[in-house]
């Protein structure tokens, strides 16, 4: 939670309001624990980011066209540390959700942004998302989300 409150005062400055004083929280991040599909990356000790990377169809997907019958590794609460920012962290923690759906035989990663999130909208692209359509989640009422999906290659 310590990260959390330092990512979401960066968060508002850039004027995305994607996560605020309810959200995530400490519930949220236990059960991904007890679900092991929270993954952290630490640089020298220190929390420096996390993912997580989770199963199960989220239903606002739906609305942009996404097949919610096709197994995929959902990527949440991706946070990087202000202070680890530009070295690499969340692509090596979107790799690691990679890792994850090559283990779990999962052909298809998807994931959402604030539409304020320039930072994730130029990642995602550059990682090989592909942008499939806009989303509205219940929670956060007013704001738009993009909605990405990644489709892995199978191993050669």
């Amino acid at each position: 939670m310590q990260l959390v409150r330092r990512v979401v005062p960066a968060m508002r400055a850039a004027g995305n309001l994607q996560w605020g004083d309810d959200y995530p929280n400490a519930e949220v991040f236990l059960r991904d624990i007890e679900m092991a599909q929270l993954w952290v990356a630490t640089v020298d000790g220190t929390l420096a980011g996390v993912i997580a990377a989770t199963t199960g169809a989220s239903p606002e997907y739906a609305e942009a066209n996404c097949d919610l019958d096709e197994p995929a590794i959902e990527v949440h609460r991706l946070a990087v540390d202000p202070a680890f920012r530009g070295g690499g962290i969340a692509v090596a923690l979107l790799m690691k959700a990679e890792q994850v759906a090559r283990a779990k035989n999962i052909a298809v990663i998807r994931t959402d942004t604030n539409s304020e999130n320039q930072a994730t909208q130029k990642l995602f692209p550059r990682l090989g998302y592909e942008y499939v359509g806009e989303i509205s989640l219940t929670a956060r009422p007013g704001l738009r989300f993009l909605c990405y999906e990644k489709r892995l290659q199978a191993p050669a």
